[in-house]
């Protein structure tokens, strides 16, 4: 599979972005956040080949734990449209669910092992 140019947004359209990345294998995560969101990932890809075309002013970020991973949400409509990875600071990944005329139920995916790296032991805590 190549690595095509994909426009997408969240879902009230503040936040829209082009992507090159290949789309499979798909992923879904086992953290305790990803659990939650549900989302469907691209593979990882480098921080250069996403572009925020508009609304980057509409993004909020969310970090916990290691608080390495950046995990980025429509500060209107709260949708995830992408993420820096915790394994691999250097390489993103975008929310397939968010890209213009790409069906994420047509995906076969795996689960990635994120709550193995998510859990961080305070003292004193």
């Amino acid at each position: 599979m190549s690595n095509d140019l994909h426009h997408g947004s969240c879902h009230c359209g503040a936040v829209q972005f082009e992507v090159r990345t290949v789309l499979s294998p798909a992923a879904r995560c086992n953290c305790s956040l990803c659990r939650r969101k549900g989302a469907l990932m691209s593979p990882p890809f480098a921080a250069a080949e996403l572009k925020i075309v508009q609304g980057e002013d509409a993004l909020t970020l969310y970090q916990f734990n290691t608080r390495v991973a950046r995990h980025y949400f429509c500060k209107h409509c709260g949708i995830y449209p992408f993420h820096q990875t915790r394994k691999d600071p250097l390489l993103w990944r975008v929310n397939i669910g968010c890209l213009d005329g790409v069906d994420p139920y047509a995906f076969d995916a795996g689960v990635n092992d994120g709550a193995s790296l998510s859990t961080v032991i305070l003292e004193d805590a």
